[in-house]
């Protein structure tokens, strides 16, 4: 990525689901990478760092 490059994202979550014995939340991570109008969707947050590191080193 050149120094005047930028990568910019969007990340939404959104609660699909709790566990009814723990508690335990499920999100549904949506990330909008900006400049590409492109719009993925996670089932954690891990996967979703990956992608916008991936998508920035791309930029």
């Amino acid at each position: 990525m050149e120094p005047n490059q930028i990568a910019s994202f969007v990340v939404r979550f959104q609660l699909a689901a709790v566990e009814k014995e723990t508690g335990r939340k499920q999100w549904r991570i949506k990330v909008t990478h900006v400049q590409k109008q492109q719009e993925t969707l996670f089932g954690s947050m891990a996967e979703a760092m990956v992608y916008m590191e991936e998508m920035a080193e791309e930029a």
